[in-house]
C-alpha cells in the first residue's frame, strides 16, 4: 500500500485519519502528537533535568528513545533513567538487562533501584508474606521508589511511558468508579514540595503506534506481560474502548479532550491539598504516615 503522503510504501494505517502513512511520515506524526503535548502542559522546559521512568517495556524505551532523538542535542537539558526491580523471578531481570541497553546506547545514565535493597522484600515474596494483592504493592512502592531516587538525584521532572490507551483507560476507570477526586488528579495543579513533578509526552500516542515506533527503529524491547497483571474491571474498559475506537475511530482523542475540557472545573472542585512529611519516612503524604510505610508496615519490615 502507498504512502497517503507521498510515493513510498506504507508501514501503518492510521485509522482515526484514514491515511496509509510510510516510515517517514508516521514518524514525523508521531513527533508533531509527541511535541504537541509537551508545548501544551509545559512538560520540558530550559533547565529541567528529566528522569526517565525505564521498565525495558515498548512504552518506556520509547519514551526514552523519543525524548534523546527530539531533545537529547539540547545543552539546556539533561536526562537520565531510574529503572526499579521490583523482584519478579523471571520477568524483571529479562527487562533490567533491556534497559541497561537502550541506556548505553542512548548514552544516558542509568540507575537501577531494587525493592530488596531499598524496601527489605522482593514483590514475590511480599505476596506471599503479605494479605494485599501484587498490583497495590508493585505501585505503592515503584511510585515511592521513583519520586525519592528522582528527587535525590535532582530531577525537576519525572518522565513515563503512559499512552493514549492508557490514559483514555483510567478517565473512564475513575469516571465509573466515582472517583472524581482521583480524575482531578491526573493532571497536577501545580509542584508539590517533595514530589518531582510527573510528565506524560506519549499522552496523543495509542499503544499500537508505540509499538509500531518500536519496530521501525529496531528497539529492544519486551512485550512480556507482567505475571500479577490481573485488572478485571481495567480489561473490561480497554475492551470496551477499543470496540468503540474500532467502530468510531478517534474516539479516544474525543475522551481525552472531554477530560480536558472538564479539567478546569474539575481543580476548581477538587484544589491540590498541601502535603505534609511522613512520620516515619519523611516522604510527602497527606497523612500523618505515608501508604509505603503503611504497608510496610503490614508486611512486618518497619
Amino acid at each position: 500500500m502507498q504512502c497517503s503522503l507521498c510515493s513510498s510504501k506504507a508501514v501503518y494505517y492510521q485509522r482515526h485519519s484514514s491515511r496509509h502513512l510510510c516510515k517517514k511520515h508516521f514518524l514525523r506524526d508521531f513527533y508533531r502528537r509527541v511535541k504537541r503535548a509537551v508545548a501544551k502542559y509545559k512538560m520540558i522546559e530550559s533547565g529541567d533535568k528529566i528522569a526517565l521512568a525505564m521498565s525495558g517495556g515498548k512504552d518506556s524505551v520509547t519514551l526514552a528513545h523519543t525524548l534523546i532523538e527530539l531533545y537529547g542535542k539540547r545543552r539546556d537539558l539533561e536526562f537520565f533513567a531510574i529503572t526499579i526491580d521490583e523482584g519478579i523471578e523471571g520477568y524483571r531481570p529479562p527487562t533490567v538487562e533491556i534497559a541497561k541497553k537502550v541506556c548505553r546506547d542512548l548514552g544516558i545514565e542509568h540507575v537501577v533501584v531494587s525493592f530488596r535493597e531499598e524496601i527489605g522484600l522482593d514483590l514475590d515474596e511480599m505476596v506471599e508474606r503479605g494479605s494485599r494483592n501484587a498490583c497495590t504493592y508493585c505501585g505503592v512502592f515503584r511510585k515511592y521508589l521513583l519520586n525519592r531516587t528522582a528527587r535525590e538525584l535532582g530531577a525537576t521532572k519525572l518522565a513515563t511511558g503512559h499512552n493514549l490507551d492508557d490514559e483514555t483507560q483510567t478517565i473512564l476507570l475513575n469516571f465509573l468508579n466515582a472517583d472524581i477526586e482521583r480524575l482531578a488528579r491526573l493532571i497536577p495543579q501545580r509542584v508539590q514540595k517533595g514530589l518531582v513533578y510527573r510528565i506524560k509526552p506519549l499522552r496523543e500516542i495509542y499503544e499500537k503506534e508505540v509499538v509500531v515506533y518500536a519496530i521501525i527503529n529496531n528497539l529492544p524491547v519486551s512485550l512480556e506481560e507482567c505475571p500479577y497483571s490481573r485488572f478485571p474491571a481495567r480489561a473490561l474498559v480497554r475492551d470496551f474502548i477499543y470496540e468503540f475506537e474500532k467502530k468510531y475511530p478517534g474516539r479516544k482523542f474525543s475522551i481525552m479532550r472531554s477530560f480536558e475540557e472538564l479539567l478546569p472545573c474539575l481543580h476548581k472542585m477538587y484544589p491540590q491539598v498541601e502535603l505534609g512529611e511522613c512520620k516515619i519516612c519523611g516522604e510527602p503524604t497527606a497523612r500523618e504516615i505515608c501508604k509505603a510505610c503503611e504497608l510496610k508496615r503490614e508486611l512486618g519490615i518497619i
